[in-house]
């Protein structure tokens, strides 16, 4: 089995100063360029950016049957779903990807705590991984003077991470059809409706 068209839903503070970015489109996504992009967006609210960029080949490796042929048994390493993972390089958070898939990814109950919930986010072993990471096209905006870094993820239906912000940075869902885009301090929550296959470029 496949993994499910996932959708990720973002939940912004204050989303109504993005709609303007919103409204003109009829599914929900906003096509800008780069010259655009930096004086609207860059440093001051969130959009989501649809045809930003052809990953087709990434999500097919993404796929389930892919990802466990390919990385099974790779170690990964989970994060709790608080805000700031506390607990996350403990050893029991340490994992096979395939021990991940077969018990922990499945839909979360709403009585599980932030603290007791897990997925695969973040600290991934890009060399182990390279096959995968090497066929991710990145998003084309980049503020200047910046950087970007990966963090690639797995979660089940009702995972996520309550309000918390960072640097800027995109969020891309594999599974899904849109990329958003984050500002530097811009408080955001996370919420997976489905089995999610995401990706974040972080600037820096």
């Amino acid at each position: 089995m496949e993994y499910k068209f996932g959708i990720q839903v973002f939940l912004l503070l204050f989303w109504r100063s993005a709609l303007d970015a919103l409204v003109s489109e009829n599914d929900g996504g906003c096509m800008c360029n780069t010259p655009r992009f930096i004086p609207r967006y860059a440093y001051s609210k969130p959009v989501i950016l649809k045809g930003f960029s052809d990953n087709t080949k990434f999500q097919f490796l993404c796929s389930k049957s892919s990802l466990l042929q390919q990385y099974g048994e790779r170690m990964v390493r989970l994060s709790t779903a608080n805000t700031y993972s506390y607990r996350k390089g403990t050893h029991t958070h340490t994992h096979t990807h395939n021990e991940f898939v077969d018990l922990l990814l499945r839909p979360q109950s709403l009585d599980t705590l932030g603290s007791g919930t897990l997925y695969f986010f973040g600290d991934n072993n890009f060399t182990e991984w390279h096959s995968l990471f090497e066929n991710y096209k990145t998003p084309r905006y980049m503020l200047p003077h910046t950087t970007g870094a990966y963090s690639f993820g797995i979660a089940g239906p009702g995972t996520g991470v309550p309000f918390h912000w960072h640097g800027p940075g995109y969020s891309e869902v594999i599974y899904g059809r849109k990329v958003l885009y984050f500002p530097d301090h811009w408080w955001h929550a996370t919420l997976n409706l489905d089995t999610s296959v995401f990706i974040s470029t972080f600037l820096g």
